[in-house]
Parts: structure tokens; C-alpha cells; sequence
């Protein structure tokens, strides 16, 4: 996975269009049907655009990071929300560089969530079970583990697509991609144009690879059940109807 770097401070205007609300709806909805929890865990919390609105509606927030840079962001989004002094004064979120393979909290929590496909970053099988483990052993007995991937067909998508470019006054992308099949594996190149601060005619690049990787389905599922998990649900693309291989994004409820 990668810890990203100067992508983090550039990373809410290229995202600008993901379906946060829509991820954030999801996870209401699961723990209206699941269990309404008081403490949650963000695993690749990025720059908290999930964490810190679902702490604005009363949840107690952990978001969990590898990247220093990406936790950096968030903090300060954080102090600037609205609620940021109630965070603050209440300490009703807290930001944690971790692995998300080994995460660890002091205590146990109701709800652990991992979404924008961040578990695409693992790239290996052993990996995938790691994370499984580590959140099995973190949650509270009834607790659940929310998360979204990327369908395999999806990252196949994505390679006949390309390319891919953004052109936007502060910021521009031009993204290309290289898929290995036979691994489900694609890896993304950006080349990135970012605009100097308090400069108009001033622009930087940097280049950018993530690398992703897509799972079979049941394999994942198979694989939470081995962790433990009593009862595991597959939906599609945000919405609640089973998932099959017409499905972009794979959401998965996970109950320990």
C-alpha cells in the first residue's frame, strides 16, 4: 500500500466527486438493520471525509491511516469543521497511524468500516487475512465490519477505459492504467499538475502509482467466515440487492 505523500494535500480536490454521502447512508442503514454502535473504527480513513462527518452525527471516531500525511489533512479538516472544538473538547475523534493488517485499540469497539476500496490496497491473500484477523480481534462481540471493494471485472473496466484525465483550474490528472489478469491486479499511473499555493501561473507535478488488487468474491467471504465471522452479506454498488459479477463495487456486513 501506498503512504501516498504529496498526493494527500491534493487528494479532497481530485476526490471531490466520490459518493461520500452515499458510503455514509450505507453505513447509517447497516446499523439500523444491525445495530446502532456508540464507538467505530475507520480503517484508510484518508482525510477523514467519512470519519468526521459521521462524528458530527454523534458516533465516537477512530480513523486509522498508514499515511502520516493523509492523518496531517484530516486533523486540520477536523479543527476546521464546524463541531471541530466539541471533537476537540469531548475527544470524539482521534487519528491513529496504523497498518490496517495489525490495527490494535486499547478497547474493543462496536463497528469497524473500511470504504473508497481501500482494501484493494492489499495486495496479497495472506494480507487479506491479516486484516480479517486484526478487526475480528478489535470488535466487540455483535459487532460489525463494513467494507467495499472493487468487483475483479471492475479494475478490468478500468484498463479498456483508459485513459483518464482531470482538468480543473487548481489541479489536473492524467491517469493511465496496466493490467495483470491472471493476479486481478492493475496498477494506476497519475501524472499530477498541482497549482503553487497563493500562485496562478504556477504549477508542480508529481507522479503518482497505486497499485490495486481484486478478489473473487466468495474467496472474500469464505475468508471472513474462517476469521470467525457468524454471518457475513454481500450487496451491490450501494444498494440492497445481492451482488453478482454485474456489481462495480462489492459492499460486504461482516457480523462477529
Amino acid at each position: 500500500m501506498s503512504s501516498y505523500g504529496k498526493f494527500a494535500y491534493v487528494y479532497d480536490e481530485l476526490m471531490a466527486d466520490m459518493p461520500y454521502p452515499d458510503w455514509i447512508s450505507f453505513a447509517e442503514t447497516a446499523w439500523c438493520k444491525y445495530g446502532k454502535p456508540v464507538t467505530v473504527a475507520e480503517l484508510g480513513c484518508g482525510t477523514g471525509s467519512i470519519t468526521i462527518p459521521l462524528a458530527g452525527s454523534g458516533y465516537h471516531m477512530t480513523g486509522i491511516d498508514l499515511s502520516s500525511d493523509m492523518l496531517s489533512v484530516a486533523q486540520r479538516k477536523m479543527e476546521e469543521h464546524p463541531q471541530g472544538r466539541r471533537f476537540l473538547r469531548e475527544g470524539s475523534v482521534r487519528w491513529i497511524r496504523q497498518n490496517m493488517k495489525e490495527w490494535e485499540l486499547p478497547e474493543l469497539v462496536d463497528s469497524v468500516i473500511s470504504f473508497c476500496d481501500c482494501l484493494n490496497y492489499v495486495l496479497e491473500e495472506d494480507d487479506i487475512r491479516a486484516v480479517f484477523a486484526s478487526t475480528f480481534a478489535g470488535l466487540k462481540q455483535g459487532g460489525t465490519f463494513l467494507f467495499d471493494v472493487h468487483h475483479p471485472n471492475t479494475l478490468i473496466r478500468y484498463e479498456e477505459e483508459q485513459p483518464f484525465i482531470l482538468d480543473e483550474p487548481s489541479v489536473s490528472y492524467i491517469w493511465t492504467c496496466e493490467m495483470d489478469v491472471p493476479r486481478r491486479e492493475i496498477e494506476h499511473h497519475l501524472s499530477i499538475f498541482a497549482r503553487e499555493e497563493g500562485r496562478s501561473d504556477v504549477y508542480r507535478r508529481f507522479e503518482e502509482t497505486h497499485i490495486q488488487r481484486a478478489y473473487d468474491p466468495q474467496w472474500m467471504k469464505d475468508e471472513l467466515l474462517k476469521a470467525g465471522f457468524s454471518d457475513v452479506k454481500t450487496y451491490a454498488d450501494f444498494e440492497w440487492i445481492e451482488a453478482d459479477d454485474d456489481a462495480e463495487r462489492l459492499f460486504y456486513i461482516a457480523i462477529k
